[in-house]
């Protein structure tokens, strides 16, 4: 008998001794920062921290607790460890307990880039106002060269020295469920990834910083335990609870840790991209409503929206008889209309650019942001102290780029001779006003003066989009000063903002300099432009930085929503969805106004294929937003309507979870429909056998030969769906795609619940497979 207990003890001393050497093996990878791994039972009240026991070589769990930890190596990673820690509530009872993972860093540094995606860019390290959605600036950042990128209240490492930091965080604050950091002083960076929930609700991402800035933690928490939780600029009470376990009840903690050598952001940014779905898996995004029955519904919703008022005629934008241009909707809904080939719509785009060109533009050529069905110019950001209106940069680029989109569509479709003079001659007028406010400043700001041309309020990188509008208006105008200041503004917002802040930010009308997804999107827009009009494959790595950035912003996983919720309700996969700014914490169905084309382009230059996946997933979580009733209830407004919300977190409460506005946002439904159209529904090569599906039908190859291939396509979807196929070859698949490529893709008719079989030649011409 004595011999028993023996053994048995020595087996108990045995595992703890082996998970004692469990976490010695990860913080041996942890070693170039100091870094230890530490377990915790913490016991709360509300949600006030009032005791905490931590588990570590030396000591073990309160008495009734048992802790199994599990460590493997990652397959091809050097330096990189799964952990699987498992809470055990053997006997008796706990109240209001939760349990974490630490990641404990002895050898920190502020200067250390701190990456929380969608939510922490570059730790937020940055000065704020105001305290709630989108706050006024203060005079002292007007007409000033020098302020400094400034956001609203968002959670934030501290900016000043010697002060001490925490940033509370749920899974459902961010894109995936992820934190890390680069550390210049090493060269070296950190990637933690965990999976988003347990029994108990999402899990907690804390981040701490000492007084001193020399010590920083990074834990994950089950459940989340917030003091606070951050709203849109503004903080409230977070409502936390920790659960009561009972005997028998456990846990478990996976963490994936990743220590890699980068020489920069841009190397942890591209790295992040590659491996953000390690933990949460392979998402299944669901096939359900064909992009060209998708794109039916929207334009039918934007041509009954066409409306003629004092100020002039126009689609309606978004919910309002004022008129907006650009950002979310104006000159920009318009091109889906235009592509419809259509009589009437074509005269009433062409109506619009009228009254957008003789009402809007300024003096300088910048356009005024909006104005109203009445007449009147509506000014933007404005500050009592200087009566000067002022109009978005971010607008301006839209306007600029969209303007020529207008016009080489006009002319791919055989309309040419509609171009009136006065529309090439504002986008001219307007592709100057940029440049000379460039050869002035140095940059675009982010808001301007369209009287003047002043820069009301410099920096940020609200101009995103300008680069592209420039490239485009340099190939229209052959105008190579156009270019010049193109590729040297793209030069200076990658080398500034990308490269040595890990961010872009400050274009949207209804946050300050905060860092955002469209800024990101929109300045990929840029780079591809450049790629395309002078074939300098430099742009392209950049772009694929510019991507991963992108990518930060774009929800990775299909997240678990409260079964009560509408999402939950119904069953909807929302990898895809793309967070808005670190004010505005909400994720939408697309991005902010574009189809993403560029990262269909990226793909196609690089044969990439995280590009395909990451469009795919954004194409899909659009359709999920989309309401079509009885079947898919999300608005409760227009059949093909959608809305901006897709909520994650709870930064409008906890009842907002999962849950739709009843509205609708025209500028999604824009984006739908571009997507629609400038991505094509299947692209083929066909010499190297690849196919690629974009729309929602499944398409296999069956068949090849010397002439080509012949694919299968299988509609599973209850609507008829007109699939568009884009087929070259791998040769031709490095020359640029032109802007207007989507006019000649061929489309193929799939009946709902029917297999299609289709001949694709060499040269990607079509014919029906017999």
């Amino acid at each position: 008998m004595k011999r028993f207990f023996a053994i048995i003890i020595l087996l108990i001393l045995a595992a703890v001794c082996s998970e004692a050497q469990s976490l010695k093996d990860i913080d041996r990878i942890l070693a170039p920062f100091g870094g230890h791994i530490e377990a915790a039972v913490k016991k709360y009240r509300g949600t006030d921290l009032i005791e905490t026991v931590a588990a570590n070589d030396q000591q073990r769990l309160p008495k009734g607790w048992q802790l199994h930890i599990k460590t493997n190596r990652v397959l091809g990673q050097p330096a990189a460890m799964d952990l699987s820690a498992t809470f055990i509530l053997e006997q008796g009872q706990s109240a209001q307990t939760a349990v974490s993972i630490a990641v404990n860093f002895n050898r920190w540094s502020r200067n250390n880039y701190v990456l929380v995606p969608a939510i922490l860019y570059n730790g937020n390290r940055y000065p704020s106002i105001g305290n709630g959605y989108n706050p006024d600036y203060p005079k002292e950042m007007y007409y000033n060269p020098k302020v400094p990128l400034t956001i609203s209240n968002d959670p934030r490492l501290a900016i000043e020295k010697n002060r001490a930091s925490v940033v509370e965080l749920q899974t459902g604050n961010a894109a995936t469920p992820a934190m890390c950091f680069f550390a210049p002083a090493s060269g070296k960076s950190l990637v933690l990834l965990t999976d988003q929930c347990s029994q108990y609700g999402n899990h907690g991402l804390t981040i701490t910083e000492n007084k001193e800035q020399t010590q920083s933690s990074f834990i994950v928490t089950a459940p989340a335990m917030r003091q606070t939780a951050p709203g849109f600029g503004d903080f409230h009470r977070s409502g936390d609870k920790a659960p009561d376990w009972k005997a028998g009840d456990s846990l478990t903690l996976h963490l994936r840790l990743f220590v890699i050598n980068t020489t920069g952001i841009p190397e942890l940014l591209m790295f992040f991209m590659q491996h953000r779905k390690d933990i949460t898996g392979k998402n299944q995004p669901r096939s359900w409503l064909p992009m060209s029955y998708y794109a039916g519904l929207a334009t039918t919703i934007t041509s009954n929206n066409f409306r003629e008022f004092p100020a002039g005629s126009y689609y309606l934008p978004e919910n309002s008889k004022d008129f907006q241009l650009g950002w979310v909707s104006g000159m920009m809904n318009t091109y889906p209309m235009l592509a419809l080939n259509n009589k009437k719509e074509r005269e009433r785009v062409g109506r619009e650019l009228d009254f957008v060109i003789n009402k809007l533009q300024g003096k300088s050529g910048y356009f005024y942001g909006g104005i109203t069905a009445d007449g009147a110019i509506r000014p933007e950001k404005m500050n009592p102290a200087f009566p000067a209106v002022q109009a978005m940069v971010r607008k301006n680029s839209d306007a600029l780029l969209w303007l020529i989109k207008h016009l080489l569509l006009f002319k791919a479709q055989g309309f040419q001779k509609m171009i009136k003079p006065e529309w090439e001659a504002a986008a001219q007028k307007l592709a100057r006003a940029f440049v000379n406010t460039w050869e002035k400043n140095g940059q675009f700001g982010q808001y301007i003066v369209p009287e003047t041309g002043e820069i009301a309020v410099f920096n940020s990188t609200a101009g995103a989009i300008a680069p592209a509008g420039l490239a485009l208006a340099s190939g229209y105008f052959h105008n190579p000063r156009f270019l010049k200041v193109a590729e040297a503004s793209a030069n200076y917002y990658y080398n500034r903002d990308v490269v040595q802040q890990g961010l872009t930010g400050g274009d949207c009308g209804d946050i300050s300099m905060d860092a955002n997804s469209e800024s990101a999107f929109g300045f990929l827009e840029s780079l591809m432009a450049l790629y395309s009009y002078t074939g300098d494959k430099s742009w392209l790595k950049k772009a694929e930085v510019t991507a991963a950035l992108a990518a930060t912003w774009t929800l990775s996983y299909d997240a678990v929503f409260p079964p009560q919720s509408q999402i939950g309700k119904l069953g909807s996969h929302m990898a895809g969805a793309v967070w808005a700014s670190i004010q505005n914490k909400h994720a939408a169905p697309g991005i902010c106004t574009a189809s993403g084309d560029y990262l269909f382009k990226l793909y196609r230059a690089t044969s990439n294929p995280l590009y395909a996946d990451l469009i795919g997933d954004i194409q899909h979580a659009q359709a999920e937003a989309v309401n079509i009733p009885p079947v898919h209830i999300t608005t409760n407004n227009l059949t093909g309507s959608s809305m901006e919300r897709i909520q994650p977190s709870d930064a409008e409460g906890k009842d907002a979870i999962g849950n739709f506005i009843n509205t609708r946002n025209s500028w999604t439904e824009t984006n739908g429909v571009l997507m629609a159209l400038e991505l094509p529904g299947i692209y083929a090569q066909t010499d190297t056998k690849k196919v690629q599906v974009f729309d929602h039908v499944e398409a296999r190859i069956i068949k090849t030969g010397k002439a080509g291939v012949t694919l299968a396509i299988t509609n599973k979807t209850k609507y008829t769906a007109s699939v568009a196929i884009f087929a070259e070859t791998s040769n031709q698949a490095q020359t640029p795609l032109s802007y207007t490529a989507f006019v000649n893709w061929p489309k193929v008719t799939i009946e709902p619940g029917k297999v299609t079989k289709v001949d694709i030649d060499n040269a990607g011409k079509l014919r029906p497979a017999f």
